[in-house]
């Protein structure tokens, strides 16, 4: 039987409330909360969380309201809501969008790494090391040639990205 949120008294309803936090908030790691998300709410209702939250994104960078519209394809009452909600200084969205950011510069940096440890050939073999002893690099300097040769290549593949 459903229960209407109106209907419950302030006690059942910050009781309630209270349980969900506490359950997500004992969650450790995104596998952890994905599989809480995907067992708790239906697959619509998480996409839609989904997309208020990517609403919430491109209205903090500046976006407009039709760029939205056109790119996540959204109406302009769930553009106006979500941008409502950011208005009422609700620092969940804030909060969640910034520490997103954080996760995914993280995520880029072990897929840069990542690429480093691919790479078989010895200067892939150095970069680990260096990556992993940092410190230890400045007691043995390199070659200039060995230098010169490795900054061509570093500068070519940033004019590639």
């Amino acid at each position: 039987m459903k229960v209407k949120v109106k209907e419950l008294s302030k006690k059942d309803r910050i009781e309630t409330l209270d349980a969900l936090y506490t359950a997500a908030s004992t969650l450790k790691g995104r596998e952890a909360m994905k599989l809480f998300l995907r067992d708790l709410l239906t697959e619509s209702e998480r996409i839609m969380l989904g997309r208020r939250i990517l609403i919430a994104r491109e209205l903090l960078a500046g976006a407009t309201y039709d760029s939205i519209m056109t790119s996540l394809k959204v109406g302009p009452d769930t553009v106006w809501r979500v941008h409502r909600w950011l208005l009422d200084q609700a620092p969940g969205y804030e909060e969640a969008i910034k520490n997103m950011r954080e996760e995914v510069d993280k995520r880029e940096e072990k897929r840069r790494i990542g690429g480093i440890y691919t790479d078989q050939n010895w200067s892939g073999v150095v970069a680990r090391l260096k990556y992993k002893y940092p410190i230890h690099f400045l007691l043995f300097p390199w070659p200039k040639e060995h230098r010169k040769r490795r900054h061509k290549q570093i500068s070519r593949k940033s004019k590639r990205s």
